[in-house]
C-alpha cells in the first residue's frame, strides 16, 4: 500500500477534532480577554516593577510579578496544567531543564511548575519585545544569537557561568514548535552550557499545548497540559567530547516520556 493512499495516515499534524462555530466563537472571546488581560497587566506592573528591580537590585520581584502575570494568563484562557515526576525537582540545585516544545503555552506552563526563579535561554530576537525584553535581561536570561557562532558561544558561556552561580535554566533544544509529538533534532548550545558548568540536565516532556494553542493561531482553547519530569541526568563527569551522547540519552528520554 502507498503512502499516497487514503487508508494511510500520514499527517503532518496530530488529529485533533474541528471545532463547531459556538466554540470557537467562545474560544474567540476568551482568547480576546486573555490577551487584553495580560497586556494591561504588563502595563500596569511592569514599569515600576523594573524600577523597583534595578534600584534595588532585586530581580526576585521581577519574578513574582512573572509568576502573577502566567497565573492571570493561564487562569483566563482555561488552562490546566497537570505535572508528574515532581519527586525529581530539586530546588536547591542549578539543573539545566530540557523540554519539547509543541506551542506558545508551553513557556509559561513550565515557568509556573519548574522552579521559582527559572531562567531561560531564548532567542535574542524576543530582546526587542517592549517591556518585556528589558524585564529578560534584568532577570538574568540569557539571549542567544543563533546566526552569529561566535555570539551565541559567548552567551552560552554567560549562562554556564549563571549555572554556577546557582541558577536553573530551562532550554527548548528544538529550537521551535513541533507540529507533532515526534521530537525535532536538538540544538547543541544548551547541552555545552549544561556541561561547562557540570550541571545535571533534567528531561521534561509537556503534552497538551497544541491543543490549547495551534501554530499560526491566535487562539486559545481551555485544555490540560501535562507535564513529565524525568530523573536528572548527571554531567559533572562528562567532557564535551561526550556531548553528542548527552544529547541523544536526553532526546530519547523526553521521547519515551511523551509516549
Amino acid at each position: 500500500m502507498s503512502s499516497s493512499d487514503p487508508a494511510v495516515a500520514t499527517p503532518l499534524e496530530d488529529t485533533i477534532a474541528p471545532p463547531n462555530l459556538l466554540q470557537t466563537l467562545v474560544a474567540a472571546v476568551r482568547s480576546a480577554a486573555t490577551f487584553l488581560g495580560i497586556a494591561i497587566y504588563v502595563l500596569v506592573a511592569a514599569p515600576p516593577g523594573l524600577l523597583a528591580a534595578s534600584l534595588l537590585k532585586r530581580p526576585g520581584i521581577l519574578y513574582d510579578l512573572g509568576h502573577g502575570g502566567v497565573w492571570l494568563a493561564l487562569t483566563l484562557a482555561g488552562i490546566r496544567t497537570v505535572v508528574r515526576g515532581r519527586e525529581h525537582l530539586a530546588p536547591e540545585r542549578a539543573v539545566v531543564f530540557c523540554a519539547n516544545h509543541q506551542s506558545n503555552v508551553d513557556p509559561p506552563a513550565l515557568f509556573r511548575v519548574l522552579h521559582r526563579r527559572l531562567h531561560v535561554l531564548y532567542k535574542a530576537e524576543l530582546k526587542r519585545l517592549p517591556l518585556l525584553g528589558r524585564t529578560f535581561v534584568l532577570g538574568g536570561f540569557v539571549a542567544v544569537e543563533r546566526e552569529n557562532r561566535e555570539a551565541a558561544m559567548a552567551s552560552i558561556a554567560r549562562g554556564a557561568q549563571s549555572l554556577r552561580d546557582g541558577n536553573s535554566f530551562l532550554i527548548f533544544p528544538e529550537g521551535t514548535r513541533s507540529r507533532t509529538r515526534q521530537l525535532l533534532p536538538f540544538k547543541k548550545g544548551g547541552f555545552i552550557m549544561a556541561l561547562q558548568a557540570g550541571a545535571p540536565i533534567v528531561p521534561v516532556a509537556i503534552d497538551g499545548g497544541r491543543a490549547a494553542m495551534r501554530k499560526g493561531s491566535l487562539l486559545v482553547w481551555p485544555t490540560t497540559v501535562t507535564v513529565t519530569i524525568g530523573p536528572p541526568i548527571e554531567t559533572a563527569a562528562m567532557g564535551l567530547d561526550d556531548r553528542d551522547a548527552l544529547i541523544a540519552r536526553v532526546r530519547d528520554e523526553v521521547q519515551r516520556m511523551l509516549g
